[in-house]
């Protein structure tokens, strides 16, 4: 049976460098999420306004007179012409 504890102690080793911290790395930070958090208030305000803006906006096509005029003419019986002879 292998040993399992030479396998433990390998993926400890993997992981402890994602737990390290590298002091001269540079993060957002505090500053950083507050600017995000901004952005996103702004963001979310903007299109709250503009969905009410939108809802206001009360569009009604008018009529086109060309197409009532040829839907009127296409509909219209047809005269029968009168027979000669």
């Amino acid at each position: 049976m292998p040993d399992m504890s030479s396998s433990a102690a390998l993926a400890m080793t993997h992981l402890v460098p994602l737990a390290e911290v590298d002091e001269n790395k540079v993060t957002p930070g505090v500053l950083g999420f507050i600017v995000f958090a901004v952005m996103a208030l702004a963001v979310w305000g903007l299109m709250k306004s503009m969905s009410k803006q939108m809802n206001k906006v009360d569009f009604k096509e008018g009529a086109d007179p060309v197409a009532e005029s040829r839907a009127a003419s296409e509909s219209a019986p047809a005269e029968p012409k009168a027979k000669q002879g």
